[in-house]
Parts: C-alpha cells; structure tokens; sequence
C-alpha cells in the first residue's frame, strides 16, 4: 500500500511509542515499508518541509533553539519572519539551552545581519525603551534588545516595580522564548491570553502533542523531534505513549482502521487514536 510522506511519517511515530515485536508486526499488516537511513539531502528537505504546514507554533523553534546547534539555527533562520529578538540573539550566538553560558557558534551560512539596533534603545536603555513604548511597532523594537537570561530578569524586576506598557507587555509575552513567570506577572486577561495562544507559545510539546491538529500534521513535526529538539521530544512520547498502548497496543486491525484515517482525520492525535480503536 502506498502512503504519502506526511501519512508515513506519522504512523511511524506513532508506531515509535510501541514496542519493536509489535512495531514490525504491524507494519507488515498495514505495509509500511521500514525506515530507512536518509541522505543529508533528504534530512534537509525534511527540515525545511516541517514549516510548510499552516500555523505551526512559534514554540516550536524554541524547542529547536535550546538544542545551540548551529546547523539547526541556519534553518531556522529563514523561518523567524520579523521576529527581531530571535534573529538578533542568533546572530550574536546567545544560547538558549537551559544553564548555558558560552556563545553559540554562529553557522557561516547564516543569511543575513543584526537587525537595526533601535534608537530608543540608545537612547534610554532596555528598560527606558520597553517604558517609551507607545506602539506595537515601538513594542517590538524595545523588545528585540531583550536577549540574555540577565535580560529577562531585569525585565521582570522592573515590571514587578512598576507595570511595562501595554504595548511592551505584548510584545514581550507573544515571544516564545519569554520566561513563563513573567508572561503570568503581565496578567491573564482573555485578551492577553488570546494573543499568546495566537502567536502560538505553548508550555511545552506535549500541549502541542495533545491538544493541535489535524493530528496527521501534528505527528509529522513530531517525527522530526529526535532530530530538530531531541531534548523536548520525550515530553510529547510520553503525552500519547499511555493512549497507544491503551486503546492502539498490538492491534493490528486497530492499526490498520488508523492507517486508512489518519489523513484525512482533522481531530488531534488522542482523538485520532481513541476513533481508530473505538471503531475496531
């Protein structure tokens, strides 16, 4: 039986929360062929293909930028838009990996320079700036000199002393990699609350396992997480391992209704899941 690319990468992922006997079994019932060692070609295109598909969370290059691979933040480069803070934090290799300190080297390849440094900026100082703020364009500006773990905490305090602007709030909150204590100090208006879940940041990949879709686009990121964020990958195995095994586990007529609606399914992975085996 022939499977498209996307179909294929996520059954396998899904067959990755099983165990191996059951794994090759299944495959042979529903035929899907074994994967196969890539080309470094071919893992680019996979790479590149991963944003592609509509709406895939801005948390997502988070997870992939606390990795400090230079390969990988060549890539994701080209997919940070006006994200001004990112792209300035890769060019001067900040690192993003919990409790590291030294530089990340910056890939020759790195397309591109340091965003324009803002003149509010030089002229009043990180803080000074987020305070002048009085647009979202003058938000995100002031927000894009907030870089480093001293950054986000001097942030903090100076919130905590007196409240940032709306604008500089904002502008800080919908950056994924903005510390989740300070994103619940600005506050948790429905308004507020509605633009980060719209700039997609997420607490961590297994809200993206669990509860995004369509599941079938869902699974194929997921099926590059050992290689894009193989630090943060396990957080979604194990969000879906218990439901495969519940309500999937080794059977094969399970796997096989899965396989013929996994497609086409617009629901989230779990939902995927529990239809197939509720309809065996």
């Amino acid at each position: 039986m022939y499977y498209s690319h996307t179909v294929g990468q996520a059954l396998g992922f899904l067959l990755g929360l099983t165990d191996e006997d059951a794994a090759g079994r299944i495959r042979d019932r529903i035929g899907l062929p074994a994967p196969e060692p890539e080309s470094p070609e071919v893992t680019r295109r996979r790479l590149h293909r991963v944003w592609s598909w509509p709406r895939v969370p801005a948390s997502l290059t988070l997870w992939i930028l606390e990795e400090d691979d230079p390969k990988l933040n060549a890539v994701v480069w080209r997919y940070l838009g006006l994200d001004a803070g990112l792209r300035r934090a890769l060019a001067r290799g900040i690192p993003f990996g919990p409790g590291r300190t030294e530089p990340v080297p910056v890939d020759p390849r790195l397309p591109g320079e340091e965003p324009e440094i803002p003149e509010s900026y030089v002229r009043h100082g990180l803080v000074g700036a987020l305070r002048e703020a009085g647009s979202m364009a003058a938000g995100r500006a002031a927000a894009s000199m907030v870089l480093t773990p001293a950054d986000w905490r001097t942030v903090t305090d100076a919130d905590a002393g007196t409240p940032l602007p709306g604008y500089a709030r904002w502008a800080l909150s919908v950056r994924p990699d903005c510390p989740p204590a300070l994103r619940s100090q600005f506050g948790s208006h429905p308004k507020f609350a509605h633009r980060v879940r719209e700039a997609g940041v997420l607490s961590g990949p297994a809200e993206y396992a669990t509860d995004h879709g369509p599941a079938v686009r869902v699974l194929e990121v997921l099926a590059m997480g050992r290689l894009m964020f193989p630090a943060r990958i396990g957080e979604a195995e194990e969000a879906l391992r218990p439901l495969v095994r519940d309500h999937l586990g080794g059977n094969e007529e399970a796997w096989a209704v899965l396989a013929q609606i996994v497609g086409t399914f617009h629901g989230t992975a779990p939902e995927l899941v529990v239809t197939a085996g509720a309809i065996v």
